[in-house]
């Protein structure tokens, strides 16, 4: 007994010793960053005594960063925030986005991810019956679809049936029940891991499981995970016979690399289950501990063929960490499981990269508000939109489309919440209703039209998730989590305040001054 206290004792030690060591390297990071800044303001100062050089110098980096950005393909508001911010400080403004968009680090960052992601389709069947029998029941929905497949080369799927989970605390208990059933491989890819019940309640099993000789892989964000991990978690992961790799490391570099994060949430059991949506593995998410009032999120459990797609998402990005190559075909859904699935519409699981062409994320939720004929009811924790979506939305609801979108009463980022009130105004004054979810924060990403069409997943309406980000989610076609999703957004309703014209009429010039600040920056928040 003794002995076991001792044993437990140290390793509190060990576990305090590491969070010091871990604190202590991003502090280093944070510090050397810092010191780029600070050596950008002295070149500044510096310049600034010789007054033809640095007026001359620029106004020719100046034109030349802002030139660039211009004929850049990016998003319009995107390259405004960074032009204004070239202009307000020149010299520096120019020297900085070099820095940051041009450097080494990002651009093998880039070259190696574009590798890894470019060969999706040869992995993929294809879904020519899939999309004629879609066809067949809705043109608006086919239309949809066939993007989702053709231009990033995710199909859509029958044989599958999916589990809506209305809050964290039910998919955590039922994400337990599925990987206690793993016997081959399980594959996990989270952006926040963070040391608690809720990540105690899953690593224990994955351990055991590890022990029985399943295959057992982990991807975690670097930047998300920054204060919640112990430095020496690789190799603490790696005793337990965990295969644990960080995304995307955090460097003492500027670099606008550091802006890719991985935000998909993905655990897939051998091949044919699988769960995504917007719950990390952290005690807030089962609503322990939290402190912005109730945490409401939302998950989706998937199972049978359209788990593939989820497969092909985490592997494509452990060979982009590892350089490993693997025969894929070893993971195909039905390899371990033997009896068949009973279809429930039509499932396609997709993905998002910031490093190609595409803005599949933006691009899908365009689709489903477009082809609305009845309604779009949106959960989400930011709504900081570009004009396409403003666009669409106001668009809709002045159709006559019933629109509602349900944000945070209490919110996780202040200064990300003014921005997202600021967008209010427009929004209201077009028709579209707004509530707030006062019990506390929404984390959940979901869109659902019409009774027909819904997506559960890790994208947020904002630059960060629609930009920048790794994202992924559930395209379902009539299917029976549809009214399951729609009921739980009408619950969820129930909960929140309406935003009106005349409280919005009520806000001070002094704080409309700051939203409109904050607003042309939100792109680079």
């Amino acid at each position: 007994m003794a002995d076991n206290k001792k044993i437990k004792k140290s390793n509190i030690g060990s576990t305090d010793m590491s969070k010091r060591l871990f604190v202590t390297r991003v502090a280093v990071i944070v510090t050397l960053i810092l010191l780029q800044i600070l050596f950008l303001m002295i070149v500044y100062g510096i310049a600034r005594n010789y007054v033809f050089y640095w007026r001359t110098s620029a106004l020719l980096l100046t034109a030349f960063v802002v030139l660039y950005l211009i004929n850049k393909p990016e998003n319009p508001a995107y390259k405004l925030a960074w032009v204004v911010f070239v202009m307000t400080v020149p010299l520096v403004g120019g020297i900085m986005y070099i820095m940051l968009s041009g450097n080494s680090t990002r651009m093998k960052f880039i070259k190696e991810a574009k590798e890894s992601y470019v060969d999706i389709f040869k992995y993929m069947p294809r879904d020519e019956n899939v999309q004629k029998e879609i066809k067949s029941i809705s043109k608006s929905a086919s239309v949809q679809s066939t993007y989702i497949s053709q231009s990033v080369g995710f199909p859509a799927y029958k044989n599958t049936n999916v589990k809506y989970f209305s809050s964290g605390e039910e998919n955590f208990s039922r994400l337990k029940e599925e990987l206690k059933n793993a016997k081959h491989f399980i594959f996990m890819e989270y952006f926040i891991i963070k040391q608690g019940k809720m990540w105690n309640g899953v690593l224990d099993i994955l351990k055991e499981k590890a022990e029985e000789g399943v295959d057992v892989r982990l991807i975690y964000d670097d930047f998300g995970c920054a204060m919640h991990m112990p430095s020496r978690f690789i190799e603490e992961m790696k005793s337990y016979g965990i295969r644990a790799i960080p995304f995307n490391p955090i460097q003492p570099i500027l670099s606008l690399r550091q802006n890719n994060r991985d935000h998909r949430k993905i655990t897939v059991i051998d091949g044919h289950t699988g769960f995504t949506g917007g719950i990390n593995l952290a005690d807030e998410y089962i609503n322990i501990g939290c402190k912005y009032g109730h945490w409401k999120d939302t998950g989706i459990m998937v199972k049978g063929n359209a788990v593939w797609n989820l497969t092909v998402m985490f592997l494509q990005t452990w060979r982009m960490l590892t350089k490993e190559d693997e025969d894929y075909t070893l993971y195909i859904p039905m390899k371990y499981k033997r009896t068949p699935i009973y279809t429930d519409g039509y499932i396609q699981p997709y993905g998002d990269t910031p490093v190609d062409d595409e803005i599949v994320g933006e691009n899908i939720y365009l689709n489903m508000i477009n082809k609305a004929k009845h309604y779009v009811y949106i959960m989400t924790p930011y709504l900081i939109i570009d004009n396409e979506m403003m666009t669409a939305l106001t668009l809709a609801a002045k159709s006559g489309i019933d629109v509602r979108i349900i944000t945070p009463g209490i919110p996780d980022k202040k200064m990300v919440f003014m921005v997202t009130q600021s967008y209010y105004g427009e929004l209201v004054r077009a028709g579209v209703k707004i509530y707030q979810y006062t019990p506390g924060f929404i984390h959940a990403k979901t869109v659902v039209v019409d009774d027909s069409v819904a997506t559960v997943g890790t994208i947020n309406f904002d630059y960060r998730s629609l930009y920048l980000h790794f994202e992924c989610g559930v395209w379902m076609f009539n299917c029976a989590a549809i009214y399951e999703i729609k009921e739980d957004f009408l619950k969820t309703q129930g909960k929140c305040q309406m935003i009106t014209s005349k409280e919005l009429d009520k806000i001070g010039s002094v704080k409309r001054l700051g939203q409109s600040v904050l607003r042309l920056l939100a792109p680079l928040l």
